[in-house]
């Protein structure tokens, strides 16, 4: 089986946890991009959603779907994204495809996060994936500095413009053994928008496809 028709497989899972009623939030990424696919093909309804990218909402406006601006809603019952690295403690390394900021805002406005992987996704401890740095164009330099103090190899992601117009610096090399202090640390480092580690808010529920299927793990 490819890892497209295992993202396919777990897109098509992802349907069941939308509300029947409200708000869905919807992240980014090529899982997502499946999932906006199967909420199309599958004709499910969507009373109105809130969008992690400007990607995500063209797509849903080209479906059909009303785009809130998130400043307009209230606090929300479910978002569902993908992840770059989930590990057993349901923490993980977001932004490959730098919307970490925005993916980080409506993850933190949603009653439950569901994540949606292919098996490839789950490690025992995260950083085997560049860790993404969001970061003012003024601040490359000295983020660098402080990144490479802490034991990463940041390395500025060429030709890449965030849709909040900074700049990406991915942590090469850096190996996560504490996803929540390491979160503090690096969101701490003045001209940091946001680091993508999602630790201390973390998925609800991983839904990860397997050869055999479909498998859902919660807490």
């Amino acid at each position: 089986m490819t890892q497209d028709e295992l993202k396919e497989m777990v897109a098509k899972a992802a349907l069941d946890y939308i509300p029947k009623d409200g708000i869905l939030g919807v992240g980014s990424g090529s899982t997502v991009v499946k999932f906006i696919e199967a909420i199309a093909r599958y004709k499910v309804k969507v009373d109105a959603a809130v969008s992690s990218s400007n990607k995500t909402t063209e797509l849903l406006k080209g479906i059909g779907v009303r785009v809130l601006d998130p400043n307009e809603c209230e606090p929300y019952g479910c978002y569902i994204d993908g992840a770059d690295e989930v590990n057993p403690a349901f923490e993980m390394i977001k932004g490959g495809g730098a919307c970490l900021t925005r993916e980080k805002i409506l993850a933190s406005m949603a009653e439950k996060f569901i994540c949606i992987v292919d098996k490839s996704k789950l490690v025992e401890q995260l950083g085997r994936f560049p860790l993404p740095v969001e970061v003012i164009p003024m601040a490359i330099g000295q983020v660098s500095r402080t990144l490479t103090a802490l034991g990463a190899r940041p390395v500025l992601r060429a030709g890449c413009i965030t849709d909040n117009g900074c700049n990406i610096l991915d942590c090469h090399d850096f190996m996560i053994p504490d996803a929540g202090k390491t979160e503090d640390l690096i969101n701490a480092i003045p001209g940091v928008v946001t680091v993508g580690l999602f630790a201390h808010r973390k998925a609800n529920v991983v839904l990860y496809a397997t050869e055999e299927g479909v498998q859902t793990r919660s807490w």
